[in-house]
């Protein structure tokens, strides 16, 4: 099986830690502000504030064994996710023990206070349920409040979105939202945005897999919910597709060096989405993932090639 790290350039450099984070200006577009050399942030509607682009899921990657080789890994893949710039980091209590590990890993690294967390309420049915799940979670990732909770793949939505804006009223979370993975569930999704307005809503975007072009990210920029996406390698599928293909000659005009750059960039690309979160348990991987950050967004004529390009 063909792997990414076969897509990777051999000349990317680590991010310097020192970059400065950018606030996108009122009247200034998206697309100038991406060209500085600073990476882009995006504002979450609800409150204002501002997000790097660029985040980190955990599924997989977090879910290792404490102590081992990849756990040891993992330290550098955070350190150069922070030195990066980015603060995002999402995970669930579903994901075997990466709650556990991720909050090992910020309490030993003393990188707490520099990230915005994000985790869920996961397979539980019921306010008692979703309440206990939450504390264990609090004590999974070492800490007494984050900054995003949602309620995943919409599971018993209608008790769990009441028990997180509870939470929020405790203070014990900032953010509340709503999450899911497929395609068949953009509708459904939609739906109860519509009906909740939450602050977040998560969902799979890639160049083949757009089906929230349609209707959840015009919703989403009516009602002014902001949008992480996941699965924008859509499970490493991207990487086999254009094996053997070179980069487009534009790349370059857009600072791309890597396929991955160029796939996170296209979700990028869409103006309602406010962060990417790819997963990663390498180093240079994230070195990778952080560079699609910065530089100009894709127009949509280079977007419509690289639809083409990948199809």
């Amino acid at each position: 099986m063909t792997t990414r790290r076969r897509f990777l350039s051999t000349t990317t450099a680590t991010l310097a830690g020192s970059l400065l984070l950018n606030v996108v200006p009122a009247g200034i577009s998206l697309s100038r502000a991406a060209a500085t050399a600073q990476m882009l942030r995006r504002p979450i509607p609800s409150s204002g504030e501002t997000l790097p682009v660029i985040g980190m899921g955990t599924s997989g990657s977090f879910e290792v064994p404490s102590g081992s080789a990849e756990y040891q890994s993992l330290k550098e893949v955070l350190k150069r996710f922070f030195a990066g710039g980015a603060t995002l980091i999402d995970t669930a209590p579903t994901y075997s023990n990466a709650e556990d590990n991720l909050g090992a890993l910020l309490s030993e690294g003393n990188l707490r206070k520099q990230c915005f967390l994000a985790t869920k309420l996961s397979g539980v049915s019921g306010r008692d349920a979703g309440m206990a799940q939450f504390a264990s979670t609090l004590k999974r990732l070492q800490t007494d409040k984050v900054e995003l909770l949602q309620v995943h793949n919409l599971r018993d939505w209608k008790t769990q979105i009441e028990v997180a804006r509870e939470l929020k009223k405790q203070g014990k979370v900032k953010y509340v939202g709503v999450t899911h993975y497929v395609d068949s569930a953009h509708d459904e999704l939609a739906e109860v945005v519509q009906a909740t307005k939450p602050d977040f809503l998560q969902i799979n975007h890639s160049v083949t897999n757009r089906g929230i072009e349609k209707r959840v990210l015009p919703l989403a920029k009516e009602l002014g919910v902001a949008v992480l996406t996941n699965r924008n390698f859509n499970d490493g599928a991207l990487f086999r597709q254009v094996q053997g293909k070179e980069l487009p000659g534009w790349a370059a005009d857009a600072g791309i060096t890597s396929w991955a750059q160029m796939f996170l960039k296209y979700s990028l690309s869409q103006e309602a989405v406010t962060a990417v979160i790819p997963a990663t348990g390498k180093p240079d991987r994230q070195s990778d993932n952080l560079k699609a950050g910065f530089g100009a967004l894709l127009t949509p004529a280079q977007q419509k090639e690289l639809i083409a390009l990948v199809g």
